[in-house]
């Protein structure tokens, strides 16, 4: 500081050059790296004192720009801490309250005020009731600048979140049909904040929302709102205005959407937690009712309650599981009176379908039949597992589906497209009611796929579910299993090594028999019109070559009789390839072409004395080639081994792990069991 000739260095510190410019604090300066550019500037606190008389000053130019520079340090949490101890949150909330701010200076203020209460230093329940209502009149604005609009929005959200007291008034302030125009405008700014507040209301409202008496007008309030987040509008205008707009969702935009998909599922949470009162008539009718739409088609007049005890055989054929008394099918939460919804809607909207479906299976006696209420009940569960029904949003998950915003009932729809797809399942699989655990996993992989795929609508939906058909499941199965990490784990890397020799053996023999066959192979150096041949062939005792002239190529086997000349196979030294042939470094060879060179290989089995082939295609120089290098107890390098070698490893790998199909392979063996304390468990045979 004397090298600078500069006093009291109490008022000054360091900043980052770069960056958000951030305070170098004592607890902070370790993380400072090297090459790191540093400036000196004027201490947080003297910062903050500044700028606190800055923007309360009366020059309009002057205060602009302090609340700009305020915006910007208030980021810094050193500072954030200095300027709120000299109580800067309520200068900024008055200024904010008198409603003399415009334009870019309210734009800064508003921007300011976000940031340090971000900080979390103070409790927003300390925020004015006047405030708010300040806020929410520039929410509520038609005609308001994009850049105080959206800080409106995520201080409103802000204090949804962050204070229980602060929700009720924001409730009674903003509305979930006030925020909707917001979603219409073209700034994907304005409408991610106006969503991720539209949640934040639903998220933090209290359980009695869903009620449908309420005394409070607030509670009241609290109702409408969740019937304004199930109804087709809001759906309709995020479809329009927000999926199918011309630029790509951001990823906050997504986890907004995906937010408010996950809370408009959890609308079915109560009756998925509602369990059947079997005593309730007017819930047992329902069940009466899919019966009768399955087997009567119209309204029986004889249905007294003594003929509907009769009914056990239909409702063995509906697939209950209690035959007697099916209201105890939907006594287990979840997913409780939410599975008999979805079947009900089936039956009345898809009439044809269920009929189908159900007379289908009730009609077959292979024990094949598919049980309709059971796999409905188990089905509507694992929807309710899939799409979250009843949790809470991950934080940072993106995974919304458009086409959940194409229907004013998409749940339901998508029950019945799925509940049809199970069916269809069931009977490509041939299964049987051992079997149902199995067929449930098969359809909840194939829906998970086809929602990674996002479907946009329900039809397009449909079409991908049918391209995911049983056996196309195993096929992905398989193909992922070879390439996932399961086969790279100590007990899948043991068995393949075990199972190498076996196959490489295989593959020797293979060789070694087509030797035995023998080939045919052309003489190098004689004209096309005068083309001469020879054969050569392995003995079966695999200890002699028997080679011989030919006058025409052979049509089948060749006899040893014919074949007037032999190597003893422990005479061979080495073979050669390519280049390395004698026959391939004369002259007249020079002026044969790559596939002669590539296709030439020799047998050395004498100072003098060689036998030079070449090969008529790839197939039997790999052959040849593979079957010498086994016969002399070398490695078979040739891609023709290589290729065999993968391909008959991965069968026989699949055959293998057919029985794990849908297990974990553990990656150590289990625990050796501790020896028992006496053997006196043991026979005694005298």
């Amino acid at each position: 500081m004397k090298s600078w000739s500069l006093s009291g260095s109490e008022q000054f510190a360091l900043r980052y050059a770069d960056g958000p410019q951030l305070y170098i604090t004592e607890q902070s300066r370790s993380e400072i790296k090297n090459g790191t550019i540093l400036r000196l500037a004027i201490s947080p606190a003297r910062a903050a004192r500044q700028l606190l008389d800055r923007i309360q000053s009366h020059g309009i130019d002057a205060r602009l720009e302090a609340l700009k520079e305020l915006a910007k340090l208030s980021a810094d949490p050193t500072f954030a801490t200095e300027f709120i101890s000299m109580e800067g949150i309520g200068t900024l909330a008055r200024l904010v309250e008198s409603g003399t701010h415009f334009g870019e200076m309210l734009a800064f203020t508003l921007t300011a005020f976000l940031e340090l209460m971000d900080h979390g230093i103070v409790s927003w329940d300390l925020i004015s009731l006047s405030f708010i209502k300040q806020i929410a009149g520039y929410v509520n604005q038609p005609m308001v600048d994009v850049s105080i609009l959206q800080r409106s929005l995520a201080i409103l959200e802000s204090m949804v979140l962050n204070s229980h007291s602060l929700y009720h008034r924001v409730a009674q302030e903003i509305t979930v049909g006030q925020l909707i125009g917001h979603l219409q405008v073209s700034n994907q700014e304005i409408q991610t904040y106006a969503i991720a507040l539209i949640n934040a209301l639903f998220l933090k409202a209290p359980e009695d929302r869903r009620q449908e008496e309420h005394t409070n007008p607030l509670d009241q309030r609290l109702t409408e709102m969740a019937s304004t987040l199930a109804q087709k509008h809001l759906r309709s205008i995020i479809l329009n205005h927000v999926i199918r707009g011309n630029r790509p969702i951001k990823a906050e935009m997504a986890h907004q959407l995906y937010v408010l998909q996950v809370l408009t599922f959890n609308l079915l949470e109560e009756r998925m937690m509602t369990k059947m009162d079997p005593s309730d008539q007017a819930q047992r009718d329902i069940i009466f009712e899919l019966r009768r739409i399955a087997f009567d088609g119209e309204n029986d007049p004889s249905g007294t309650e003594k003929r509907k005890a009769m009914y056990t055989k239909d409702y063995k054929m509906l697939g209950f599981t209690n035959h007697v008394n099916p209201a105890m099918d939907f006594t287990q939460t979840p997913p409780g009176m939410l599975a008999l919804d979805n079947m009900l809607y089936l039956a009345k909207l898809h009439q044809d379908t269920y009929i189908r479906i159900v007379l289908e299976n009730s009609s077959r006696e292979d024990k094949h039949e598919c049980p309709f209420g059971r796999c409905a009940i188990e089905l509507t569960r694992m929807l309710c597992e899939i799409l979250q029904v009843g949790e809470l949003p991950n934080e940072g998950c993106n995974d919304y589906h458009p086409m959940f915003f194409t229907h004013d009932r998409a749940w339901e729809e998508f029950f019945c497209v799925c509940i049809q797809l199970l069916n269809k399942t069931w009977k490509e699989m041939r299964a049987t009611a051992e079997d149902f655990n199995k067929v449930m996993q098969v359809v909840r992989e194939q829906i998970t796929r086809t929602l990674a795929m996002k479907p946009s609508s329900l039809d397009q939906l449909k079409g991908k579910l049918r391209g995911l058909s049983y056996s196309e499941i195993l096929r992905l199965r398989q193909s992922e299993r070879m390439s996932q990490d399961d086969f790279q784990s100590p007990p899948i890397i043991e068995l393949r090594e075990r199972i190498q020799p076996e196959i490489l053996e295989l593959i020797k023999q293979q060789r070694l028999n087509r030797l035995c066959e023998g080939s045919c192979f052309r003489k190098l150096g004689n004209r096309r019109r005068q083309e001469k041949f020879w054969f050569c062939r392995l003995s079966l005792n695999h200890k002699v070559l028997h080679y011989g002239d030919l006058d025409e190529s052979p049509q089948g086997e060749v006899p040893f009789e014919l074949l007037t000349d032999k190597i003893p196979v422990s005479d061979i030294k080495s073979v050669v390839t390519g280049k390395d042939c004698p026959h391939m470094k004369e002259k007249s060879a020079l002026k044969q072409n790559k596939e002669v060179l590539e296709q030439a290989f020799s047998i050395l089995y004498d100072p003098d004395e060689n036998l030079n082939f070449v090969a008529p295609n790839k197939y039997e120089y790999c052959i040849w080639t593979d079957g010498l290098c086994a016969l002399l107890g070398r490695e078979m390098g040739s891609d023709l081994t290589r290729s065999d070698l993968d391909t008959l490893i991965s069968m026989e790998m699949k055959l293998r792990l057919l029985d794990l199909e849908n297990i974990t392979i553990p990656e150590a063996p289990p625990p050796v069991p501790k020896e028992p304390s006496t053997y006196n468990f043991t026979y005694n045979y005298g």
